[in-house]
């Protein structure tokens, strides 16, 4: 952490967690551990026909088949 409290998140973690460019990220603390969590997309809720549909306001990117099957796996651990 430097003076100004900024930290720096390491290249690897990044990219395992899908955080590219600039990112909002939710902090919070728990048992005096800081909890980095990359903040949920803003979205609202369209009338499409008869259903009702969560779209993103925000661009997000396209998971790929690697993408689901190494988070699968990081949940298995």
């Amino acid at each position: 952490m430097d003076s100004a409290g900024r930290l720096v998140v390491p290249k690897a973690l990044r990219a395992e967690l899908g955080i590219t460019g600039p990112a909002e990220l939710e902090v919070s603390a728990r048992d005096g551990v800081i909890e980095l969590a990359v903040a949920d997309v803003p979205a609202h809720v369209e009338a499409q026909g008869e259903r009702a549909v969560i779209v993103n306001d925000a661009p997000v990117r396209t998971l790929t088949v690697e993408d689901v099957r190494a988070a699968i796996d990081r949940m298995r651990r």
